[in-house]
């Protein structure tokens, strides 16, 4: 009785979120997903007292030596340990996916949300916009801003968020098709509601699970495209301990020295494997039928 007096006492938000990490930590899958992204998250808080050496000191008497003893994770071709490097690399990382997710996922919500309820020339107009993004392969894309802007991580973020936000439109916009001749919505016009006030209080707080799902999903390919842009020399610079740049900088050396790209590699595909798992997840615990079953 207690404890359900203490959850009944909670604010519906934090309700809410407690059953979503609830259901989500009841499939291997998601928990695995969710786990993996905690670590990252913490190691990047923590990552001063993680990091066993500096990751920019270059002791070139400890040039590419093997994993063991003092390196966990070896050195690399500036005798810089690669352990500390990956550390602090996860900050770099976590930078990139939280300054494209506030970017693609408001811009994504008002074009598609707008199109979808208003319909019409403006429709035509934004999706045809949409349709020219979509056109190009995302990297590609990324790459020719990119170009244009010059080569840096903050540049190379500019160009993710410019790349990645028709998805989330496409997607806002079917949803917000399927809500404008919703009962609720005629009665807010009835009541006198504005256009902007039925989108953004009506229509877009329909469409936020199915945007945040997407988003999530979209993070993979996030983190693969930098790695991309950093890999080809074009995202973060040296000596920037970002992983793409690092297996960059590494592939030189990887028929004897194979833990240069190896550990870079395998932090990549954890992570990108991590947010597609909690993606799933999140479809999962935020899908009516699932949330009536509980």
């Amino acid at each position: 009785m207690t404890t359900k007096t203490q959850t009944r006492s909670l604010p519906a938000g934090l309700i809410a979120l407690k059953n979503i990490v609830t259901f989500l930590l009841r499939s291997p899958t998601s928990a695995f997903g969710l786990a993996v992204l905690s670590v990252l998250v913490l190691t990047a808080i923590f990552a001063p007292l993680i990091a066993t050496h500096d990751p920019y000191v270059q002791a070139l008497g400890n040039v590419l030596k093997a994993p063991g003893g003092e390196h966990l994770f070896g050195t690399d071709e500036l005798g810089r340990d690669i352990f500390s490097r990956l550390i602090y690399g996860a900050r770099i990382t976590l930078t990139i996916i939280f300054l494209v997710s506030i970017v693609v996922g408001p811009i994504g919500l008002i074009i598609g949300t707008s199109a979808g309820y208003l319909g019409g020339k403006v429709d035509t107009v934004m999706m045809r916009i949409t349709d020219i993004f979509l056109s190009f392969p995302s990297l590609i894309l990324s790459l020719a801003f990119v170009a244009a802007l010059g080569p840096s991580l903050n540049n190379a973020i500019i160009a993710i968020a410019l790349t990645s936000w028709p998805p989330i439109a496409r997607l806002a916009r079917a949803e917000a098709m399927t809500f404008r001749n919703a009962d609720y919505i005629a009665a807010a016009r009835l009541q006198g509601a504005s256009t902007s006030r039925i989108i953004v209080k009506s229509i877009m707080p329909m469409c936020l699970p199915s945007v945040l799902i997407r988003l999530t999903l979209n993070m993979a390919t996030v983190i693969l495209t930098a790695a991309g842009l950093g890999f080809l020399g074009l995202g973060a610079q040296p000596p920037m301990p970002e992983w793409g740049a690092m297996i960059a900088t590494g592939r030189r050396y990887m028929l004897d020295s194979w833990w240069l790209v190896t550990f870079p590699g395998i932090s990549i595909l954890s992570v990108s494997l991590a947010f597609n798992l909690l993606g799933d997840g999140l479809r999962d615990a935020l899908d009516p039928k699932q949330m009536n079953r509980r």
